[in-house]
C-alpha cells in the first residue's frame, strides 16, 4: 500500500512524498510538489501522474520522521451525528434532545469547522482536554482527504476531540466544545483511494488506558455510517471553495461511557484497518498554551 506524507527531509525543512510499504524495507520517495496543499489544489489525474512518475530522492522511513500530514490552506472539517450510537450518545447529553434526532435523519448533516493545519497534531502528539469542561472525550473517525476539485483522493485515521459537557449545556455551544488546543489529531498517512477497496467496510477500534488500566476497549465499522461519502463531500463543497483541498472527518462510531470522561495523562489508541494508527496522551488545554 501506499499514502501521501509529509516527512523531515534530510536537508532540512519537511517534504513531500509517497510512502510504500510494500517493499522490504518501507522508503519515501520525494514527489515534484513543495507542500501537501499544493498537491492536493491539483485534479486527482494529475495527482495520480504525479505518483506515477514520482523519481525524487528515495529515503527509508527508519531514516526519517513523518510529520502532520496536511499544511498550508488545507483545514480538516468535521460531520457529526452519522452514526446511530452518535445520535444516541448527543441525545443522553444533551438538554435540547431533539435536534439530534432530527439533524440524524435531515436532508442536510451536521458539518461544522474542526481545525487549520498548522493547529493539527499527528500520532505521538498531545490530545487536549478542555480544563474548564468536565467530560471530554476522543471520537475515532474515518477521514476523506479531499483536493480542491472535490474528488476524494485518500483516507486517513481521525481523533475529533470533543467536550460532551458544554455541547450537552446548549447545541450553540458546538464550536467551544469541538475548536481547542490539540482537539483535532490526523494519521501521518494519507492511504490513497485507490488503495482501498471499500471505505465503508473497514474496522474502526479504539482503545484507552489509564496506566496499567484499560478503560475502554471496543471496535465497529464503517459500513454503519447513515450517510454516504460524497453526500458528506457534496454538502461542505456546495458552497465552499478549498483551494488547497480539506479533510473532511466523518463521525463517530464509538462512544464511551458518559459517565467515563478520558482524564489527564490517559493514552488514547486508534487504528482503522489500512489506514494506520495514531496513539496519543491526553494533556489538559493548560498545559498547552502559552500563557506570558
Amino acid at each position: 500500500m501506499t499514502s501521501l506524507v509529509r516527512f523531515a527531509s534530510p536537508g532540512g525543512g519537511v517534504g513531500v512524498g509517497i510512502l510504500d510499504e510494500a517493499s522490504p524495507a518501507a522508503t519515501i520517495t520525494s514527489l515534484a510538489v513543495e507542500t501537501m496543499g499544493e498537491l492536493l489544489s491539483k485534479p486527482s489525474s494529475e495527482i495520480s501522474a504525479l505518483i506515477a512518475t514520482a523519481d525524487g530522492p528515495t529515503m527509508a522511513l527508519a531514516d526519517s520522521a513523518l510529520s502532520v500530514p496536511i499544511d498550508g490552506r488545507t483545514p480538516v472539517w468535521a460531520a457529526g451525528v452519522t452514526y446511530t450510537i452518535s445520535r444516541d450518545a448527543r441525545i443522553e447529553e444533551s438538554v435540547v434532545e431533539d435536534v439530534y434526532a432530527k439533524v440524524y435523519d435531515a436532508q442536510r448533516p451536521e458539518l461544522f469547522y474542526k481545525a487549520a493545519s498548522w493547529e493539527v497534531m499527528t500520532d505521538g502528539d498531545p490530545v487536549g482536554r478542555r480544563d474548564d469542561s468536565i467530560n471530554d472525550t476522543p471520537e475515532p473517525e474515518l477521514g476523506l482527504v479531499v483536493n480542491a476539485h472535490g474528488e476524494i483522493v485518500a483516507y486517513t485515521v481521525c481523533n475529533d476531540m470533543s467536550s460532551r459537557s458544554i455541547e450537552g449545556e446548549n447545541p450553540l455551544y458546538l464550536p467551544q466544545a469541538k475548536m481547542f488546543a490539540a482537539s483535532c489529531v490526523v494519521g501521518p498517512m494519507l492511504r490513497l483511494a485507490s488503495d482501498i477497496a471499500d471505505p465503508l467496510d473497514l474496522t474502526i477500534r479504539m482503545r484507552i488506558t489509564r496506566g496499567a488500566e484499560v478503560v475502554f476497549d471496543d471496535e465497529a465499522s464503517t459500513s454503519r455510517l447513515h450517510r454516504s461519502l460524497d453526500e458528506l463531500v457534496g454538502h461542505l463543497t456546495a458552497a465552499m471553495n478549498f483551494p488547497e483541498g480539506v479533510v473532511l472527518s466523518t463521525g463517530t462510531c464509538l462512544v464511551p461511557a458518559l459517565d467515563a470522561p478520558v482524564l489527564d495523562g490517559d493514552v488514547v489508541e486508534i487504528e482503522i484497518d489500512g489506514l494506520g494508527r495514531i496513539t496519543n496522551r491526553v494533556t489538559c488545554t493548560s498545559q498547552l498554551l502559552p500563557r506570558s
